[in-house]
């Protein structure tokens, strides 16, 4: 099993895997043209199920080389479940599972972290951003979350006031507590809340300003920059430890040159008393 966990650890292994996540990825975009799988459909079908035959390969591989641990990892089960639903799309019954192959070009977020440390793509400057940008966006998931109960909350606190407000003069906008949550939803994206719903609410209602107003300051303005600033520390974060990790690998390849130096000057005096054994028997 050593030599099985090697394997699936492997960078070229894990290479492998993402050119294949990749070129499967290309596959389902050109099986949603017609013409394209109208000239070549069948060779198209039959490389997806090489490439699925390919996942399934990695999934077991991994599981003997680490067992029930495999269902420690998120990124584990994230696959199993997708080249599963991969597997029931064949099936005439079920193709409703085959709008779920997309989800396929998701492995390839968990494959970019097989580009830390490969210094053979350092040149790759985009992948390795890339790569920290989806760390640093896993990263702020917990604050993302908080803000976005706080966002609910303050959602709730004013459609709740606008049902009960604008409800009988505008049906179409704030009837219903689901009408007024998508209402706010499209003042808080800014798309014509002005002109197209708070200004024709002013008319009947003078003092309706001060509904909207407050709630795009806290909605559109404040909660939304404390979600963007929760990312941009956390990506700042991730770039500090990554130059850190950077800095510590290259401490240590330092480290081991020293290490090969001292060697080879060690082997060339045990060379050099060699040949001053041999000079001294020859004569």
């Amino acid at each position: 099993m050593k030599k099985v966990k090697a394997l699936v650890e492997n960078s070229i292994f894990e290479n492998i895997i993402l050119g294949v996540i990749v070129f499967n990825s290309i596959l389902m975009g050109l099986q949603t043209s017609e013409s394209v799988v109208a000239a070549i459909g069948p060779v198209l079908t039959a490389l997806d199920w090489v490439c699925l035959a390919i996942f399934i390969v990695e999934i077991i591989l991994k599981f003997l080389a680490y067992g029930f641990r495999f269902f420690t990892s998120g990124w584990n089960i994230f696959d199993l479940i997708i080249v599963i639903m991969s597997l029931f799309s064949g099936f005439a019954f079920l193709r409703v599972f085959r709008t779920f192959r997309v989800f396929r070009a998701f492995r390839s977020l968990k494959a970019l972290k097989s580009l830390k440390g490969m210094r053979s793509l350092r040149m790759v400057s985009g992948l390795k951003n890339l790569r920290i940008i989806v760390e640093a966006i896993g990263e702020s998931i917990p604050g993302i979350f908080w803000s976005a109960i706080l966002l609910l909350l303050v959602y709730y606190m004013f459609a709740l006031m606008g049902t009960t407000l604008f409800g009988p003069t505008f049906p179409d906008w704030f009837g219903t507590m689901g009408k007024s949550m998508y209402t706010l939803f499209q003042v808080m994206t800014l798309e014509s809340w002005s002109m197209g719903i708070s200004r024709p609410v002013m008319e009947v209602f003078e003092w309706a300003w001060l509904y909207f107003v407050p709630f795009v300051l806290i909605a559109s303005f404040l909660i939304m920059n404390v979600v963007v600033g929760i990312v941009v520390n956390a990506i700042s974060e991730v770039s500090a430890l990554e130059v850190k990790e950077e800095i510590q690998e290259a401490a240590k390849e330092g480290s081991r040159q020293d290490q090969i130096l001292e060697e080879v000057r060690l082997l060339k005096e045990q060379l050099n008393k060699v040949e001053a054994l041999l000079d001294k028997d020859n004569n």
